[in-house]
């Protein structure tokens, strides 16, 4: 399991690490033994003083920092808290999309069908999402858009469920997408590429990366 690590390492000091985590690995145990197994546990494996500030879904890639000290894991939670962390995706959605934009649409859980979030305008919780286009181009004859998504807000599914409001749903995504477009590629081409935040000692501002594989 030590593996993990040293495959998936981008950054430790004393009071953190960041690491890549893999698409189809949980951040945190679910219920059950069979949901046990995720990038907290096994790094508890490893380093049992690994502390979670935040998470991604289990089938979005990239970057995921723990803590490793009380003061390092509350110091980085309380700025992920405050929005005073930049947060940087990039995805594959459906079709073409050209130049820029932003979505400003509370999304909310539904509670009827149960994983899903959906957008909800009477809703007094904004969710706020930045995206540009990085390219188009066809993924096996199929139009599709390669776009950088900057969320402002930290809704569970919003980067998901805003592309899906869009008319363009991330490829491959199984709770959003089409069943065509679920098709078109084994993963969800989400992936967290950049994340920038202070660091809790010196408060040097640091800026991590993490190639997109897809």
């Amino acid at each position: 399991m030590s593996n993990f690590l040293t495959e998936h390492l981008i950054h430790r000091d004393d009071d953190f690490m960041v690491i890549h985590k893999p698409s189809g690995l949980l951040s945190v145990p679910g219920k059950g033994e069979a949901l046990h197994d995720s990038a907290l546990t096994r790094l508890v494996d490893i380093e049992s003083n690994t502390l979670l500030i935040h998470r991604l879904d289990r089938d979005t890639s990239g970057i995921l920092v723990f803590g490793l000290t009380k003061y390092g894991q509350s110091h980085i939670a309380r700025q992920f808290q405050d929005r005073q962390t930049s947060k940087v995706y990039q995805a594959v959605v459906a079709g073409h999309l050209s130049g820029e934009g932003t979505i400003d649409i509370p999304v909310v859980y539904d509670p009827d069908r149960p994983p899903l979030h959906i957008v909800d305008t009477k809703h007094n919780k904004p969710a706020l999402t930045h995206w540009q286009v990085i390219e188009q181009f066809e993924l096996d004859g199929h139009a599709v858009t390669r776009v950088k998504l900057t969320p402002i807000t930290g809704r569970s599914h919003q980067l998901r469920v805003h592309m899906q409001y869009l008319g363009h749903p991330i490829v491959g995504d199984t709770l959003y997408a089409t069943a065509e477009q679920q098709q078109w590629s084994s993963r969800l081409c989400l992936h967290a590429a950049e994340l920038s935040f202070a660091h809790p000692r010196t408060g040097e501002q640091l800026t991590f990366n993490c190639p997109v594989p897809f």
